[in-house]
Protein backbone atom coordinates (compact mmCIF):
# COMPACT_ATOMS: atom_id res chain seq x y z
CA UNK A 1 0.00 0.00 0.00
CA UNK A 2 1.24 3.47 -0.86
CA UNK A 3 1.09 6.70 1.13
CA UNK A 4 -2.36 8.22 1.16
CA UNK A 5 -3.20 11.75 0.00
CA UNK A 6 -5.26 14.02 2.21
CA UNK A 7 -8.91 14.30 1.18
CA UNK A 8 -10.91 17.48 0.70
CA UNK A 9 -13.69 15.73 2.64
CA UNK A 10 -13.76 16.73 6.34
CA UNK A 11 -11.89 14.16 8.36
CA UNK A 12 -14.09 11.40 9.82
CA UNK A 13 -12.79 8.90 12.35
CA UNK A 14 -13.81 5.53 10.96
CA UNK A 15 -13.58 2.06 12.45
CA UNK A 16 -13.77 -1.05 10.27
CA UNK A 17 -14.72 -4.24 12.10
CA UNK A 18 -13.82 -7.38 10.15
CA UNK A 19 -10.74 -7.71 7.97
CA UNK A 20 -11.63 -10.35 5.46
CA UNK A 21 -10.79 -9.46 1.87
CA UNK A 22 -13.73 -7.03 1.68
CA UNK A 23 -13.08 -5.41 5.05
CA UNK A 24 -9.44 -4.81 4.13
CA UNK A 25 -10.50 -3.26 0.83
CA UNK A 26 -12.94 -0.93 2.62
CA UNK A 27 -10.30 0.17 5.13
CA UNK A 28 -7.79 0.70 2.33
CA UNK A 29 -10.23 2.97 0.44
CA UNK A 30 -10.95 4.99 3.59
CA UNK A 31 -7.24 5.46 4.23
CA UNK A 32 -6.78 6.57 0.65
CA UNK A 33 -9.53 9.10 1.27
CA UNK A 34 -7.53 10.59 4.12
CA UNK A 35 -9.71 9.45 7.02
CA UNK A 36 -8.21 8.25 10.33
CA UNK A 37 -9.08 4.56 10.24
CA UNK A 38 -9.06 2.05 13.06
CA UNK A 39 -9.27 -1.64 12.19
CA UNK A 40 -10.11 -4.76 14.16
CA UNK A 41 -10.42 -8.43 13.35
CA UNK A 42 -11.34 -11.40 15.52
CA UNK A 43 -8.17 -13.28 14.55
CA UNK A 44 -4.86 -11.44 14.76
CA UNK A 45 -2.50 -10.61 11.91
CA UNK A 46 -4.80 -9.38 9.17
CA UNK A 47 -4.22 -5.72 9.98
CA UNK A 48 -0.44 -5.69 9.41
CA UNK A 49 -0.42 -4.11 5.95
CA UNK A 50 -3.10 -1.59 6.87
CA UNK A 51 -1.28 -0.58 10.05
CA UNK A 52 1.93 -0.17 8.07
CA UNK A 53 0.02 2.21 5.79
CA UNK A 54 -1.27 4.30 8.68
CA UNK A 55 -4.31 2.55 10.14
CA UNK A 56 -4.65 2.06 13.89
CA UNK A 57 -4.82 -1.59 14.88
CA UNK A 58 -7.17 -2.20 17.81
CA UNK A 59 -6.72 -5.20 20.09
CA UNK A 60 -10.37 -5.29 21.23
CA UNK A 61 -13.73 -4.23 19.88
CA UNK A 62 -14.11 -1.79 22.77
CA UNK A 63 -10.81 -0.18 21.85
CA UNK A 64 -11.79 -0.10 18.19
CA UNK A 65 -15.04 1.80 18.65
CA UNK A 66 -13.94 4.08 21.49
CA UNK A 67 -13.16 7.17 19.40
CA UNK A 68 -15.02 6.42 16.18
CA UNK A 69 -17.48 8.78 14.51
CA UNK A 70 -18.48 6.05 12.08
CA UNK A 71 -18.32 2.29 12.67
CA UNK A 72 -18.49 -0.02 9.65
CA UNK A 73 -19.17 -3.71 10.30
CA UNK A 74 -18.10 -6.10 7.55
CA UNK A 75 -18.35 -9.46 9.27
CA UNK A 76 -19.29 -13.03 8.39
CA UNK A 77 -23.05 -13.02 8.89
CA UNK A 78 -25.95 -11.61 10.91
CA UNK A 79 -25.12 -13.68 14.00
CA UNK A 80 -21.51 -12.48 13.98
CA UNK A 81 -22.66 -8.84 14.06
CA UNK A 82 -24.40 -9.50 17.37
CA UNK A 83 -21.48 -11.57 18.65
CA UNK A 84 -19.12 -8.66 18.03
CA UNK A 85 -21.32 -5.68 18.89
CA UNK A 86 -23.65 -6.74 21.70
CA UNK A 87 -20.93 -6.31 24.30
CA UNK A 88 -20.15 -2.74 23.16
CA UNK A 89 -23.69 -1.53 22.55
CA UNK A 90 -23.43 1.05 25.34
CA UNK A 91 -20.22 2.43 23.83
CA UNK A 92 -21.93 2.78 20.45
CA UNK A 93 -24.75 4.92 21.82
CA UNK A 94 -24.76 8.27 20.05
CA UNK A 95 -22.51 6.95 17.27
CA UNK A 96 -23.21 5.79 13.72
CA UNK A 97 -23.18 2.11 12.72
CA UNK A 98 -23.15 1.03 9.08
CA UNK A 99 -23.60 -2.69 8.59
CA UNK A 100 -22.04 -3.89 5.34
CA UNK A 101 -22.17 -7.53 6.38
CA UNK A 102 -24.15 -9.69 3.97
CA UNK A 103 -27.42 -9.72 5.93
CA UNK A 104 -30.91 -10.87 4.96
CA UNK A 105 -33.58 -8.15 4.89
CA UNK A 106 -35.21 -9.49 8.06
CA UNK A 107 -31.83 -9.48 9.78
CA UNK A 108 -31.15 -5.91 8.66
CA UNK A 109 -34.49 -4.80 10.11
CA UNK A 110 -33.77 -6.62 13.36
CA UNK A 111 -30.38 -4.92 13.62
CA UNK A 112 -32.00 -1.54 12.94
CA UNK A 113 -34.43 -2.14 15.82
CA UNK A 114 -31.53 -3.28 18.03
CA UNK A 115 -29.58 -0.13 17.16
CA UNK A 116 -32.54 2.14 17.83
CA UNK A 117 -33.02 0.50 21.20
CA UNK A 118 -29.43 1.35 22.12
CA UNK A 119 -29.45 4.90 20.77
CA UNK A 120 -27.30 4.03 17.75
CA UNK A 121 -27.88 5.65 14.36
CA UNK A 122 -28.08 2.79 11.84
CA UNK A 123 -27.64 2.29 8.12
CA UNK A 124 -27.59 -1.07 6.35
CA UNK A 125 -25.80 -1.74 3.10
CA UNK A 126 -25.20 -4.20 0.30
CA UNK A 127 -21.91 -4.19 -1.60
CA UNK A 128 -22.24 -4.76 -5.35
CA UNK A 129 -18.54 -5.35 -5.98
CA UNK A 130 -15.70 -7.73 -5.33
CA UNK A 131 -12.88 -6.49 -3.07
CA UNK A 132 -10.60 -5.44 -5.93
CA UNK A 133 -13.35 -3.14 -7.24
CA UNK A 134 -13.80 -1.12 -4.03
CA UNK A 135 -13.01 2.54 -4.66
CA UNK A 136 -12.84 1.91 -8.41
CA UNK A 137 -15.30 2.66 -11.25
CA UNK A 138 -18.01 0.01 -11.31
CA UNK A 139 -18.21 -0.41 -7.54
CA UNK A 140 -21.65 0.34 -6.08
CA UNK A 141 -22.84 0.14 -2.49
CA UNK A 142 -26.57 0.14 -1.74
CA UNK A 143 -27.83 1.70 1.51
CA UNK A 144 -31.09 1.88 3.44
CA UNK A 145 -32.05 3.03 6.91
CA UNK A 146 -31.32 6.45 8.36
CA UNK A 147 -31.54 9.12 5.67
CA UNK A 148 -29.77 11.55 7.98
CA UNK A 149 -26.78 9.21 8.27
CA UNK A 150 -26.67 8.61 4.53
CA UNK A 151 -26.72 12.32 3.72
CA UNK A 152 -24.19 13.23 6.41
CA UNK A 153 -21.63 10.58 5.45
CA UNK A 154 -22.26 10.23 1.74
CA UNK A 155 -18.88 11.77 0.81
CA UNK A 156 -17.23 9.01 2.86
CA UNK A 157 -19.43 6.32 1.32
CA UNK A 158 -18.55 7.54 -2.17
CA UNK A 159 -14.92 6.60 -1.47
CA UNK A 160 -16.06 2.95 -1.49
CA UNK A 161 -18.14 3.14 -4.67
CA UNK A 162 -21.22 4.84 -6.04
CA UNK A 163 -23.58 5.25 -3.09
CA UNK A 164 -27.30 4.61 -3.70
CA UNK A 165 -30.06 5.09 -1.13
CA UNK A 166 -33.19 2.91 -1.06
CA UNK A 167 -35.27 4.40 1.74
CA UNK A 168 -35.78 4.25 5.46
CA UNK A 169 -36.68 0.53 5.56
CA UNK A 170 -33.35 -0.95 6.67
CA UNK A 171 -34.06 -4.18 4.77
CA UNK A 172 -34.49 -2.58 1.34
CA UNK A 173 -30.82 -2.37 0.37
CA UNK A 174 -30.13 -6.01 1.16
CA UNK A 175 -33.29 -7.07 -0.70
CA UNK A 176 -32.10 -5.27 -3.85
CA UNK A 177 -28.63 -6.71 -3.30
CA UNK A 178 -29.94 -10.26 -3.03
CA UNK A 179 -32.29 -9.78 -5.99
CA UNK A 180 -29.35 -8.74 -8.17
CA UNK A 181 -27.33 -11.67 -6.89
CA UNK A 182 -30.24 -14.01 -7.66
CA UNK A 183 -30.08 -12.87 -11.28
CA UNK A 184 -26.31 -13.29 -11.33
CA UNK A 185 -26.27 -16.78 -9.82
CA UNK A 186 -29.09 -17.93 -12.10
CA UNK A 187 -27.18 -16.59 -15.12
CA UNK A 188 -24.02 -18.44 -14.08
CA UNK A 189 -26.04 -21.60 -13.45
CA UNK A 190 -27.42 -21.37 -16.98
CA UNK A 191 -23.86 -21.06 -18.26
CA UNK A 192 -22.84 -24.15 -16.29
CA UNK A 193 -25.76 -26.06 -17.81
CA UNK A 194 -24.78 -25.02 -21.33
CA UNK A 195 -21.14 -25.88 -20.71
CA UNK A 196 -22.22 -29.33 -19.55
CA UNK A 197 -24.19 -29.82 -22.77
CA UNK A 198 -21.37 -28.84 -25.15
CA UNK A 199 -18.82 -30.94 -23.29
CA UNK A 200 -20.45 -33.95 -24.99
CA UNK A 201 -19.11 -32.70 -28.35
CA UNK A 202 -15.68 -31.90 -26.94
CA UNK A 203 -16.06 -28.12 -26.60
CA UNK A 204 -14.06 -26.66 -23.75
CA UNK A 205 -15.95 -24.65 -21.14
CA UNK A 206 -13.62 -21.71 -21.77
CA UNK A 207 -14.52 -21.62 -25.46
CA UNK A 208 -18.19 -21.86 -24.60
CA UNK A 209 -17.66 -19.05 -22.08
CA UNK A 210 -16.47 -16.68 -24.81
CA UNK A 211 -19.53 -17.50 -26.90
CA UNK A 212 -21.91 -17.24 -23.94
CA UNK A 213 -20.48 -13.90 -22.79
CA UNK A 214 -21.12 -12.27 -26.18
CA UNK A 215 -24.59 -13.79 -26.55
CA UNK A 216 -25.81 -13.06 -23.02
CA UNK A 217 -24.44 -9.50 -23.12
CA UNK A 218 -26.44 -8.86 -26.29
CA UNK A 219 -29.62 -10.29 -24.74
CA UNK A 220 -29.43 -8.38 -21.46
CA UNK A 221 -29.96 -5.09 -23.31
CA UNK A 222 -33.66 -6.00 -23.48
CA UNK A 223 -34.10 -6.40 -19.70
CA UNK A 224 -35.43 -2.86 -19.03
CA UNK A 225 -38.01 -3.31 -21.81
CA UNK A 226 -39.06 -6.66 -20.34
CA UNK A 227 -39.29 -5.04 -16.93
CA UNK A 228 -41.52 -2.28 -18.29
CA UNK A 229 -43.92 -4.89 -19.67
CA UNK A 230 -44.00 -6.73 -16.35
CA UNK A 231 -44.71 -3.46 -14.52
CA UNK A 232 -47.58 -2.72 -16.91
CA UNK A 233 -49.21 -6.10 -16.30
CA UNK A 234 -50.16 -6.14 -19.99
CA UNK A 235 -48.70 -9.17 -21.77
CA UNK A 236 -50.65 -8.79 -25.01
CA UNK A 237 -47.80 -7.01 -26.81
CA UNK A 238 -45.85 -10.03 -27.93
CA UNK A 239 -42.26 -10.30 -29.11
CA UNK A 240 -42.01 -14.01 -28.38
CA UNK A 241 -45.14 -15.91 -27.32
CA UNK A 242 -45.12 -18.47 -24.56
CA UNK A 243 -46.02 -21.24 -27.03
CA UNK A 244 -42.79 -20.55 -28.92
CA UNK A 245 -40.74 -20.40 -25.70
CA UNK A 246 -42.31 -23.67 -24.53
CA UNK A 247 -41.37 -25.42 -27.77
CA UNK A 248 -37.80 -24.13 -27.45
CA UNK A 249 -37.49 -25.18 -23.81
CA UNK A 250 -39.01 -28.59 -24.48
CA UNK A 251 -36.37 -29.12 -27.16
CA UNK A 252 -33.57 -27.91 -24.86
CA UNK A 253 -34.79 -30.25 -22.12
CA UNK A 254 -34.82 -33.15 -24.56
CA UNK A 255 -31.34 -32.32 -25.85
CA UNK A 256 -30.07 -31.99 -22.28
CA UNK A 257 -31.54 -35.35 -21.34
CA UNK A 258 -29.93 -36.97 -24.40
CA UNK A 259 -26.61 -35.39 -23.42
CA UNK A 260 -26.90 -36.86 -19.92
CA UNK A 261 -27.17 -33.42 -18.28
CA UNK A 262 -29.38 -33.08 -15.21
CA UNK A 263 -32.46 -30.88 -15.54
CA UNK A 264 -32.24 -29.07 -12.20
CA UNK A 265 -31.70 -25.70 -13.91
CA UNK A 266 -33.40 -25.75 -17.30
CA UNK A 267 -36.25 -27.92 -16.02
CA UNK A 268 -37.19 -25.24 -13.49
CA UNK A 269 -37.34 -22.61 -16.24
CA UNK A 270 -39.50 -24.88 -18.39
CA UNK A 271 -41.87 -25.33 -15.45
CA UNK A 272 -42.43 -21.56 -15.22
CA UNK A 273 -43.55 -21.53 -18.85
CA UNK A 274 -45.65 -24.68 -18.55
CA UNK A 275 -47.77 -23.19 -15.76
CA UNK A 276 -48.82 -20.26 -17.91
CA UNK A 277 -49.37 -22.34 -21.05
CA UNK A 278 -51.49 -24.81 -19.06
CA UNK A 279 -53.57 -21.83 -17.91
CA UNK A 280 -54.32 -20.97 -21.55
CA UNK A 281 -51.87 -18.09 -21.97
CA UNK A 282 -49.72 -19.55 -24.74
CA UNK A 283 -50.37 -16.69 -27.16
CA UNK A 284 -49.24 -14.04 -24.67
CA UNK A 285 -45.75 -12.66 -24.20
CA UNK A 286 -43.10 -14.87 -22.61
CA UNK A 287 -42.59 -12.20 -19.92
CA UNK A 288 -45.72 -13.74 -18.36
CA UNK A 289 -43.32 -16.34 -16.90
CA UNK A 290 -42.77 -13.73 -14.18
CA UNK A 291 -46.30 -14.30 -12.86
CA UNK A 292 -45.50 -18.00 -12.31
CA UNK A 293 -43.26 -16.86 -9.46
CA UNK A 294 -46.37 -15.59 -7.61
CA UNK A 295 -45.03 -12.10 -6.86
CA UNK A 296 -47.10 -10.33 -4.19
CA UNK A 297 -49.48 -7.60 -5.28
CA UNK A 298 -47.85 -4.43 -3.98
CA UNK A 299 -47.56 -0.88 -5.28
CA UNK A 300 -44.62 -0.49 -7.67
CA UNK A 301 -42.21 2.31 -6.73
CA UNK A 302 -42.67 5.36 -8.93
CA UNK A 303 -46.35 4.82 -9.52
Amino acid sequence: MADYPQSAIPSVRVTVLGLGAMGRALADALLRGGHPTTVWNRSAGRDAELVAAGAIGARTVSEAVADADLVIACLLDHASVHEVLDSVAASLAGRVLVNLTSTEPAGARELADWATGHGIAYLDGGIMAVPSMIGQPGSTVLYSGSRQVFDAYRPVFELLGTAEYFGTDAGSASLVDFALLAGMYTMFSGFYHGAAMVRTIGMRAEEFGHRAAAWISAMTASLPEAGAQIDSGDYTTVVQPLDFTKAALDAIVSASRDAGVDLDIIGAVRDLVDRQVAAGHGKLSSELMFESLHPPAVAVRGE
